[in-house]
């Protein structure tokens, strides 16, 4: 009976290990067989010593990740293709199906040595495994395809900025094979290059993507095939709007305002203008700090330095204005106490041209003739106004003092204040037509 349990045991064991056998030991094998990884010597091209082998490439934009004004680069994301033949790949199959490979069968066969031009950074992304896959096809054909980001430089001109737009490349080369080993060309044309209809950037509006090939020369090595992925992007202006060009506006507008106040009033009229002086730097210094330092002037430095103008002069006016009153009542204090009693009246009151008298004032002369004044011939000398007033009836005195009271403003306004009022809104409002005209 024992044998007998042991014999059946035998049988059943060798049951199982026939069902549960390892088939990926045995695919492995015929893998091996039908590709002959290991008769060739796969660190030479295919058709060495023969003609340039096409390489075929066409690209799928995933996103456009950032644009970097201040490093001048850009970054994308994409799926990077390649097409070429090698029949030492080459296998029999009656159903013509290809084969599908990962990452670890491309470190066994030539593959092509594509890299970026002027690349700063870039990986292959390896989450969970490599995003690489080879698919082989019965008659040697081979797709090669990997998920790349790369960070690559973009020259930019930003002498318009911020009414500016960018073009940028992408430059696919081969590092070692020249146009005498590799012929690099675009699979299908224009048709190569595909993007993502959800790519968008804060900043930017994407107009278009195209694609373009030449030669690149290197006197040291020869000629190569290089590929470019170009786009155009033009930049959001109303983000600009609302951070630079509203406030810098409103700052030069709200220096005008101390054209409107007395000009005796120094505390108001000195710290508006160094507060819209400050605010313009400020703006100014925040607007550089996220730019280059480029050599030349840009679109947006021409408004706000222009502004920064307006701003400042609005301050030296009334440096002007200020200077000019101090003089004026310099030599009126002069003529005062060089004819101190001209008008005959032993309490009288002059009253000089800037209309700084009050009602008391004018009373105190009332009843006084012509006959009691100075002599006529010596008026304009002694510069010196003398009012003569009646008794009149109290409507009368109203509207009397309701003429001087307008006087007064008309005459604490200094002349220059009157022009600058239309002077600095007109030229500010000219060169705004000027500038965006020429600019948008």
């Amino acid at each position: 009976k024992s044998n007998r349990w042991k014999s059946a045991t035998v049988v059943f064991c060798s049951h199982i290990y026939k069902k549960n056998h390892d088939v990926t030991k045995t695919r492995k094998g015929k893998t091996e067989q039908l590709l002959r990884v290991d008769d060739h010597d796969f660190t030479m091209r295919p058709a060495f010593g023969g003609p340039a082998i096409p390489v075929g490439v066409d690209v799928q934009v995933e996103s456009l990740d950032s644009i970097s004004e201040v490093d001048m680069d850009f970054t994308m994301t994409l799926y990077l293709r390649h097409y070429w033949k090698d029949e030492r790949l080459s296998f029999p199959s009656t159903t013509n199906n290809s084969m599908t490979f990962d990452g670890r069968l491309v470190k066994k066969i030539w593959v092509p040595d594509v890299f970026f031009v002027h690349s700063k950074r870039s990986f292959i992304h390896d989450t969970t495994t490599d995003n690489i896959m080879l698919r082989v096809f019965p008659d040697g054909h081979v797709l090669y395809s990997m998920r790349i980001t790369v960070t690559a430089m973009c020259n930019m001109d930003f002498s318009r900025f911020p009414l500016d737009s960018q073009t940028c490349s992408l430059e696919l080369e081969s590092y070692a094979y020249t146009d005498e080993d590799l012929m690099l060309y675009w699979k299908n044309g224009n048709e190569s290059l595909k993007t993502d209809e959800k790519i968008s950037l804060s900043q930017f509006l994407i107009q278009k993507f195209h694609t373009t090939s030449r030669l690149a020369f290197y006197s040291s090595t020869g000629w190569y095939n290089r590929l470019y992925i170009s786009f155009t992007l033009r930049r959001h202006i109303f983000f600009f709007l609302l951070q630079t060009y509203f406030p810098a506006t409103l700052m030069v507008m709200l220096s005008w305002v101390s054209f409107w106040i007395d000009r005796r009033a120094v505390p108001a009229r000195v710290s508006l203008g160094i507060t819209t002086v400050l605010t313009m730097s400020t703006i100014i210094t925040g607007v550089n700090a996220s730019m280059p330092r480029v050599s030349y002037i840009k679109a947006v430095d021409i408004y706000l330095w222009v502004s920064f103008v307006f701003v400042f002069l609005s301050v030296l006016e009334y440096a002007a204005v200020n200077y000019l009153t101090t003089v004026q009542e310099r030599k009126e204090r002069k003529l005062r106490d060089k004819f101190p009693c001209t008008c005959g009246m032993p309490h009288s009151k002059t009253m000089m041209l800037d209309g700084n008298y009050s009602e008391s004032d004018a009373n105190s002369l009332a009843g006084y003739t012509r006959s009691q004044t100075v002599p006529e011939e010596e008026k304009q000398e002694k510069m010196v106004v003398h009012l003569a007033m009646s008794n009149a009836s109290n409507s009368s005195r109203k509207r009397g003092l309701k003429g001087h009271v307008g006087l007064r403003i008309i005459q604490n306004t200094h002349a220059i204040d009157k022009y600058s009022r239309l002077i600095f809104p007109g030229t500010y409002i000219f060169f705004n037509l000027i500038y965006w005209s020429v600019f948008s």
